[in-house]
Order: structure tokens, then sequence, then C-alpha cells
């Protein structure tokens, strides 16, 4: 991977982190930068994904989307971020039967 993409997605999913919880940025493992990263990504989605309530399904949505717009269909972290929207969406669907 260019090392420019690397850091802007670094910095996007750190970002991210920062503005979804007080907890320090977690520490990568050793090992190489794009694992790392990948690591970091899938934690991200995961921890948003788990935050969300019926009220903020669609901004996290949006959040997590934003990591991964621009990537393949076959890229790991846009599958899980597929997988959160279907949980996003079913979440959001019960708001609207209260």
């Amino acid at each position: 991977m260019d090392p420019g993409e690397l850091r802007n997605r670094l910095l996007i999913a750190a970002n991210t982190w920062r503005e979804a919880t007080d907890e320090p940025l977690p520490k990568m493992p050793a090992g190489h930068p794009e694992e790392q990263l990948r690591g970091f990504e899938l934690k991200l989605v995961d921890l948003l994904c788990s935050q969300a309530t019926p009220e903020t399904a669609r901004q996290v949505a949006d959040r997590t989307w934003d990591l991964v717009h621009d990537r393949p269909d076959d890229d790991e972290v846009k599958k899980r971020v597929s997988e959160c929207h279907e949980a996003l969406a079913r979440l959001s669907a019960r708001a609207g039967e209260d």
C-alpha cells in the first residue's frame, strides 16, 4: 500500500476514534503497518457499532462508511462495515416502531 494512503487511512481512523470515545488510542501489536491499521480499523468499526443506539444508528453508519467508501468490496474492513450496517438498519427500524 502507498505510504500516503496508509497515512491518510490512519488519520481518518484515529480522528474517528477520538470523536467516538474518551479512551486512548489502542496500542498496535508489532507487525506490518497495513495489518496493524486493518486491526485498528476493525476495532474501531466494532466499537462504533457496539455503541450505536436507535437514535445514533444513522450517524454511526455514516461514520463507518467514511472509512471504507472507496475500497473494493472484498476489503476486510468494508465487509465488517457492511455487516455493521445490516445491524444498524435493524436497530434503526426498531426506533421507527416506537
